[in-house]
């Protein structure tokens, strides 16, 4: 074989080579892509009067309240969804990179976990370390279904699901109790 044959056959072979790693990358976005879909987290309030479920890119998929959470102050139940709701966006956005690192965050020295962490330490006038301490310290969450009391709606969700119909106009000149709670809550947070 001549010199020149070889160094064709060497490059073809790397051209293979190049091939079969491009086809690896795309199966592991596949794989990851599956991954996020999946993904949740789920964050419970400290008084366990709200549970919110987070998904990926910050998707809220589920807010649940306890027979508590509605006999609160709405400015106090506000500021609880508010806080839980940061929460399991955090974890999930922390989640989120953790998954792409493991896919390819070796592989490009990419650490997406790190940098998700450092900029939410940096938005929460804190450092990496504490958030990784305190995620630390965070029990595992319960997601055991427990006997349902007619009373208790810490498993109802207050989200609309996407095969439920879309309510029509509330009758003009009704004064519901919700509607009463929402002014409420807009009036509260004008005067503030």
């Amino acid at each position: 074989m001549s010199a020149e044959f070889e160094q064709l056959v060497a490059e073809f072979e790397k051209f293979q080579s190049k091939i079969k790693q491009a086809e690896t990358q795309f199966a592991k976005v596949g794989e990851m892509q599956g991954e996020l879909a999946e993904l949740e987290s789920v964050a419970t309030s400290p008084d366990r009067s709200v549970t919110v479920v987070a998904g990926p890119g910050g998707s809220v998929k589920d807010i649940r309240l306890s027979p508590e959470a509605l006999r609160q102050q709405p400015q106090q139940l506000a500021a609880a969804i508010l806080s839980t709701l940061h929460t399991a966006v955090a974890d999930a956005a922390r989640k989120q990179a953790g998954i792409v690192d493991a896919r390819f965050g070796g592989a490009f020295h990419l650490n997406v976990e790190e940098q998700v962490l450092e900029a939410q330490a940096e938005a929460l006038g804190t450092t990496a370390d504490d958030l990784r301490s305190q995620m630390s310290e965070e029990p595992p969450q319960n997601t055991a279904r427990r006997p349902r009391n007619e009373d208790d709606f810490s498993e109802e969700t207050v989200l609309r699901r996407s095969d439920e119909p879309t309510p029509g106009p509330a009758p003009s000149g009704g004064n519901s109790a919700g509607d009463q709670f929402l002014k409420n809550l807009f009036d509260e947070e004008d005067h503030r």
